[in-house]
C-alpha cells in the first residue's frame, strides 16, 4: 500500500475519535464538523475495505480491526505529535483537561491530600477524577490516566508499579474483647470475618497470609458481604467482624487505636498498585506529568509498619 497524506490524516481522525468518544468531540479537537469527521472515517474505511467503527445512535466502538489498526498506529501518531509540540515548545506546557479513573482507596487516601500541590504546580490543568476500582477500557472510557490496584495491566496498556501496599488482618477493641482475639491465621474459620468482593471475579477475595517463603490460605467466613471498602472498614470499626484490607485505608486507624493489626508476625502479603495510560492521548504533557506526579506522592506515603505496634 503506497502512503500519502491523506492515509496519515484518517488515521489522525480515526484516533481522535477513539480518545474523544464521539465524532463531535473529536470534531472540536480537531477543528472539523460532526459530519466532517464521519466523512473521513468512512474514506478511510473505504480505502482500507474494512469496517473500523460499529456507530449507533447512542454507542461509538471499535471493531476488531480498528482495534488492531488503532493499537498499531497510535504510537506512531504519538511520535509524530510529541515531536511537533516539542519544536513549538509546547511539551513543556501542561495545560487542558484531563480525565484520571482512579481506585478510592488510592484517591481517598493519597491523592487527594496531595492536589492542592497539583494545583499550585500546573494552575491550567483541569482535572476530572472519576473513582473505578477495576481498569475497564481505558479508550472506549476516554480515560487518560488510571490508577489500579491489582494485577498488572496488559500489554497493550503502558503501565507503571507505583508501590505495594502491605495488607493487614484488623479487628476492633470491642470485638476482640467479646470474641477473643485469634492466635493465628487458622482460628480465623471460628470468628466472624467481613467478606469483600473482588470486582474482577465478583466473589469475595481470599483471605491469604505470608512470611518469607511460607504462604496460607484460610477459608472465612461472615454475614456480611460488601463492594464498599468504607462500609468495610467503618463496619470492622464498629465490632461488626475481623476485616483483611491495605495498609493505606487503615494505618490512620491503627494509630489511633480503632483497631489492632492480627498477625504482625504475617508481614509479607502485599497488593499492587500500578498506575497506566492507553499508549496514546492527544495532551501527553499533561499525562506525562500527572504520571510523574502519582509517583512521586507514592513515594512520599510512609507505609503503616507493624513494628511500632508491639
Amino acid at each position: 500500500m503506497s502512503f500519502d497524506g491523506r492515509l496519515l490524516s484518517g488515521l489522525s481522525v480515526l484516533a481522535a475519535v477513539v480518545e474523544a468518544g464521539s465524532f463531535s468531540r473529536a470534531g472540536e479537537i480537531l477543528g472539523l464538523s460532526a459530519s466532517g469527521v464521519s466523512r473521513s472515517i468512512d474514506r478511510l474505511e473505504a480505502r482500507l475495505g474494512v469496517r473500523l467503527l460499529n456507530r449507533t445512535t447512542r454507542t461509538l466502538n471499535l471493531t476488531s480491526e480498528g482495534r488492531a489498526l488503532y493499537e498499531r498506529a497510535a504510537p506512531h501518531l504519538e511520535g509524530i505529535e510529541v515531536a511537533a509540540s516539542y519544536v513549538s515548545g509546547a511539551a513543556v506546557a501542561v495545560r487542558g483537561a484531563l480525565r484520571v479513573s482512579v481506585n478510592p482507596i488510592f484517591a481517598r487516601y493519597v491523592l487527594a491530600p496531595k492536589l492542592p500541590l497539583l494545583r499550585q504546580r500546573h494552575p491550567d490543568l483541569k482535572l476530572t477524577v472519576v473513582q473505578q476500582p477495576d481498569v475497564g477500557d481505558l479508550v472506549t472510557e476516554g480515560i487518560d490516566v488510571a490508577v489500579r490496584f491489582g494485577p498488572q495491566p496488559p500489554s497493550t496498556i503502558t503501565s507503571k508499579l507505583l508501590l505495594n501496599t502491605r495488607v493487614l488482618t484488623v479487628a476492633a477493641p470491642a470485638y476482640l474483647a467479646q470474641h477473643g482475639r485469634p492466635q493465628n491465621p487458622q482460628d480465623l474459620t471460628r470468628h466472624e470475618c467481613i467478606q469483600y468482593i473482588d470486582p474482577r471475579s465478583g466473589k469475595p477475595f481470599s483471605w491469604e497470609f505470608r512470611r518469607g517463603r511460607e504462604w496460607l490460605t484460610v477459608e472465612t467466613q461472615g454475614h456480611l458481604i460488601t463492594t464498599d471498602v468504607d462500609l468495610m472498614v467503618q463496619a470492622c470499626v464498629s465490632g461488626t467482624g475481623i476485616a483483611q484490607v491495605l495498609s493505606l485505608s487503615v494505618a490512620h486507624l491503627i494509630a489511633d487505636g480503632k483497631l489492632a493489626e492480627l498477625f504482625p508476625e504475617w508481614p509479607d502479603e502485599t497488593y499492587p498498585l500500578y498506575v497506566a495510560r492507553p499508549s496514546r492521548r492527544l495532551a501527553p504533557a499533561a499525562v506525562e506529568a500527572f504520571l510523574n506526579f502519582c509517583t512521586e506522592i507514592s513515594d512520599d506515603f510512609e507505609e503503616f509498619q507493624p513494628s511500632a505496634q508491639r
